[in-house]
């Protein structure tokens, strides 16, 4: 038998290479959400993963008619999506901008009078982005 010993040396990481959790204060918007949402689907659909609106209505256990309401959100001016996707955390309860509201801006198939109505819309919810130097925020 052999007797001989090896040492074996056990290391803790230290706390100090855990990256510091930032902390945010409110919640994201459900516009927010639902156009990433929007944003996501229409990727599903362009790999093949999803065939059509029945495939993602399976998927999120929603209605056809939902899904519809969703993704009409793509219909709106680029600059829109990109301000609804940058939207300050909400601190009440209710949201500034709701998908509800949008409803006729996403029906407006111009993007000049979707932007007049979408500044009606962020000035009656007082809608503000996320950092006073976001470039969309003068843009409607």
């Amino acid at each position: 038998m052999n007797n001989t010993q090896e040492q074996i040396t056990f290391t803790l990481s230290s706390k100090k290479e855990t990256p510091p959790r930032l902390f945010r204060i409110g919640r994201i918007p459900r516009i927010t959400r639902l156009m990433a949402l929007a944003i996501r689907f229409d990727g599903l659909l362009d790999q093949g993963t999803a065939k059509d609106y029945t495939d993602l209505a399976k998927l999120g256990r929603v209605t056809k008619a939902r899904i519809t309401q969703i993704m009409n959100l793509l219909n709106l001016a680029p600059d829109i999506q990109e301000t609804l996707l940058f939207l300050a955390p909400v601190r009440t309860w209710r949201d500034p901008v709701s998908e509800r509201s949008l409803r006729t801006i996403v029906a407006e198939p111009s993007w000049k009078r979707q932007r007049k109505l979408f500044a009606a819309v962020r000035a009656a919810g007082n809608a503000r982005p996320v950092n006073d130097e976001h470039p969309c925020q003068d843009q409607a």
